[in-house]
């Protein structure tokens, strides 16, 4: 099979990862058969340096018209100053908006071999296997009124979370139906307590409910969340929230994985079924880390994971997303280590040699 795959390396260690999840992506192509045509275009500070925007119309209509993005990262102190009227992350909600990708799928398993990589006792992450999914292209970070003024009184500001029906109920389906291709069991997070938004949420989320017999539904509000997440994080299965409630999440439970150099993204365009591709985004959650940059020591397993949910979502490529998953498991259960989740006994590796390990398992 063909597939036309837009690669947007961005900014920081953006270009390093990228590189990696290219070369197990073609090692999968190799070993199945498959021929991936790659696009290069630029996105965040590399395309403000080059053109003044952080999204170039010439790479979004590249999007547009591919099988799939792979993204690596955009940002950096370059970049930084909040006076700007153009930042990188522009770029990355341009794309969300532009491409409609409207679900962001954020896998949290924590694997056996880790499970003393982390900060938090063996007995809390041991068996977790979650799923959150965050509505990307609505509430506080799109609403309007959005801006900052002048009075009498001294400067204010405002923030607008709003929320349509219809962007609540595509992304609570999307909640639903990989509930039920898992576990069953969503929670769905908000803060009805106090804000209005949050009600329509959670009244919605009891209306589509109904449809789903099979799905066990428990409502959650953020804080409570975020303490559960840390307190019993085996017990969820699927958590679907907002943008912003999503965003704040995510991180948090990056840490349950050891490393934010874990953990993979896809941001979807439709309701993902299976046996059904859907066009997305796909990304590691770790940002550009400029820091990090140059060094060959960022973690690409992100990056690489990343590449795997685009086979199987955006693809239809189960067996070869299904290779890459099994390709990294037995690189660390080999005792390979990036610096970031480097434990005594095991062997550190870089950036490059760990994409190479994964390839070579894949292949």
């Amino acid at each position: 099979m063909r597939f036309n795959i837009v690669i947007l390396p961005g900014d920081g260690v953006g270009p390093e990862v990228a590189a990696e999840g290219v070369k197990v992506l073609e090692a999968v192509g190799a070993r199945f058969g498959h021929f991936f045509e790659l696009e290069y275009c630029p996105i965040g500070g590399v395309a403000i340096d080059q053109f003044g925007v952080a999204l170039p119309k010439k790479t979004l209509r590249k999007c547009e018209k591919s099988d799939a993005v792979l993204m690596g990262a955009v940002g950096g102190p370059k970049w930084d100053d909040p006076t700007a009227k153009v930042r990188p992350e522009d770029g990355l909600l341009g794309l969300r908006k532009g491409l409609k990708l409207f679900a962001n799928l954020r896998p949290v398993k924590v694997l056996p071999m880790l499970i003393d990589s982390t900060t938090l006792k063996p007995a809390i992450i041991r068996g977790v296997d979650l799923m959150i999914v965050r509505e990307l292209t609505g509430g506080i970070y799109f609403g309007r009124p959005k801006k900052q003024w002048q009075t009498a009184a001294g400067r204010k500001a405002v923030d607008s979370m709003l929320y349509s029906e219809r962007e609540i109920e595509r992304i609570l389906r999307v909640g639903f139906e990989l509930a039920r291709s898992r576990r069953k069991k969503l929670v769905s997070v908000d803060k009805a307590n106090v804000l209005e938004s949050s009600r329509l949420w959670r009244q919605l989320a009891i209306e589509l409910s109904k449809g789903y017999p099979d799905v066990e539904l428990q409502h959650m509000l953020i804080d409570a969340c975020a303490m559960r997440l840390i307190q019993r994080p085996a017990d969820f299965d699927v958590i679907v929230t907002g943008n912003m409630f999503g965003d704040i999440l995510t991180d948090e439970a990056s840490m349950l994985a050891g490393s934010m150099g874990m953990l993979p993204s896809a941001s979807l365009a439709g309701v993902p079924r299976a046996g059904e591709r859907t066009f997305g985004m796909y990304e590691p959650i770790h940002g550009s880390a400029p820091r990090r940059a140059g060094q060959n020591i960022a973690n690409p397993i992100a990056q690489i994971m990343s590449v795997a949910m685009m086979l199987r979502y955006s693809l239809g490529l189960v067996k070869g997303a299904n290779a890459v998953e099994k390709a990294v498991s037995h690189v660390l259960e080999e005792g390979y280590r990036t610096y970031d989740i480097m434990e005594e006994g095991k062997t550190q590796v870089g950036t490059r040699e760990m994409g190479d390990r994964v390839a070579d398992r894949v292949s």
